[in-house]
């Protein structure tokens, strides 16, 4: 397989794109980012000619697949009408009316552009709401790159510190130190730890942010008892909540991760599959916390916020959802599941060290030997360099795959590409 043309396109980038990329993710793909021309449905192809099933899926927001038909049909019709208004218009009610529907949180909802904007709203309101300064989140998780959020996302062992009161740890040069000191880094999955935390520090903490499924991070799924019992102490401490479904909402289940596991945050995030491609965030959240931005009190604002395009696409894929049952779900579930079991089967067959975890919709595959992954620290154990030749065999074969292990299925897959891909990832694996 050659990417003689990607390489040559990212030679000539780097001399008028800064690293040659638009994002400092891309620059990390080996043995060089890769340029694409066109995606339909579950696949896409690159510059070279290569076609691919695709299971990167735009790290998650192709949930109907690429270039879905409906979605495009409705953006089509919506441009006609206009892209950009700086003025309210009727399918931003209705959107937020199907947020109230589906998402059990959403008493109001607020739209945005990107999910770092979402999440710093969300931290802002808790802020504002208890009066406090320090926030909550945990160790491997993101929650955009702002520099305030930006912290202890994958902290090395040198500079992390001890489990049970992690390093506040920056990402990039630039970062203001300050920020650090707004933070309390925990390690997830461990409630005995965040209980202690609260009960030494309640007075300091403003909220506590979470990915509901470590998807970033080994895609690691809460311990049972795990989130009832956050919800439990925040209530009890009348601490805010916030749930990241950046990656979960809409993906893992038609109201995110809070109506798989029957958790309801106060409030939470959302991006990604919401709009099948199209770049819209929302925040939303019970109605004593979302009145302090109807109100003014804590500022929420943008250019680009609820502009049309946005709008129209995450109304026809959030519509397009809830059809048939949610027959989308079932789906990616269904095939989800069939990856993750075939993918043991393979693994179990030749005897290899693999660890398949998820709900589903979104899993991840490790080389390790450890029966469970709870925890960020736990995926030390992961051999990201025995993966990253899994990862360049299945490419050789037609299967773009994620470096860190995530997969993400579509509605545009079917059992017959299930099918497809596990013979390939025997082949693959085969030679690792």
């Amino acid at each position: 397989m050659s990417l003689n043309e990607s390489q040559k396109l990212f030679e000539r980038a780097q001399m008028s794109l800064a690293g040659g990329v638009s994002s400092h993710f891309r620059a990390l793909d080996k043995p060089t980012p890769q340029f694409f021309e066109k995606a339909k449905g579950a696949y896409i192809w690159d510059v070279d000619g290569n076609k691919y099933l695709d299971f990167a899926l735009s790290q998650g927001p192709m949930i109907l697949g690429h270039s879905p038909s409906p979605v495009l049909k409705a953006v089509k019709q919506e441009m006609n009408r206009g892209l950009l208004f700086a003025g309210q218009h009727l399918p931003e009610i209705e959107l937020a009316e199907l947020f109230q529907k589906h998402v059990p949180c959403a008493d109001l909802t607020r739209f945005s552009l990107t999910g770092s904007e979402a999440t710093q709203t969300a931290i802002r309101v808790a802020r504002a709401y208890t009066g406090k300064k320090k926030y909550i989140k945990f160790e491997g998780q993101y929650h955009g790159w702002f520099d305030s959020t930006l912290i202890s996302v994958a902290p090395s062992k040198e500079i992390r510190g001890p489990l049970k009161s992690p390093n506040s740890v920056g990402m990039t040069k630039g970062q203001m130190e300050s920020v650090l000191d707004e933070v309390i880094v925990l390690p997830w999955n461990n409630l005995a730890v965040l209980k202690r935390t609260i009960k030494e520090r309640e007075n300091e903490v403003a909220g506590i942010i979470m990915e509901p499924v470590m998807c970033n991070c080994g895609c690691i799924p809460p311990l049972p008892g795990y989130l009832e019992g956050v919800r439990e102490l925040c209530d009890k401490k009348d601490i805010p909540l916030i749930f990241d479904e950046i990656i979960t909402g809409f993906r893992c289940a038609l109201g995110g991760a809070q109506a798989h596991f029957g958790v309801t945050p106060d409030m939470a995030t959302f991006g990604k599959a919401m709009a099948a491609g199209f770049p819209i965030s929302a925040i939303c959240g019970k109605r004593k916390f979302m009145e302090l931005i109807a109100r003014g009190e804590v500022m929420h604002a943008g250019t680009f916020n609820s502009y049309n395009i946005g709008i129209a696409a995450s109304l026809a894929t959030i519509q397009l959802m809830s059809q048939n049952r949610q027959e989308v779900h079932r789906h990616i579930r269904k095939l989800g599941k069939s990856l993750m079991s075939g993918i043991r089967r393979i693994a179990r067959k030749q005897k290899k060290p693999l660890l398949v975890q998820g709900l589903g919709p979104m899993f991840h595959v490790g080389f390790t030997s450890s029966k469970e992954v709870t925890s960020f620290r736990d995926c030390d154990n992961y051999d990201g360099a025995r993966y990253g030749q899994l990862v360049s065999g299945m490419r050789e074969r037609g299967v773009r795959l994620i470096g860190r292990g995530i997969w993400y299925v579509s509605a545009a897959h079917t059992e017959q590409h299930v099918e497809q891909t596990l013979a390939l990832f025997e082949d693959a694996l085969r030679n690792v």
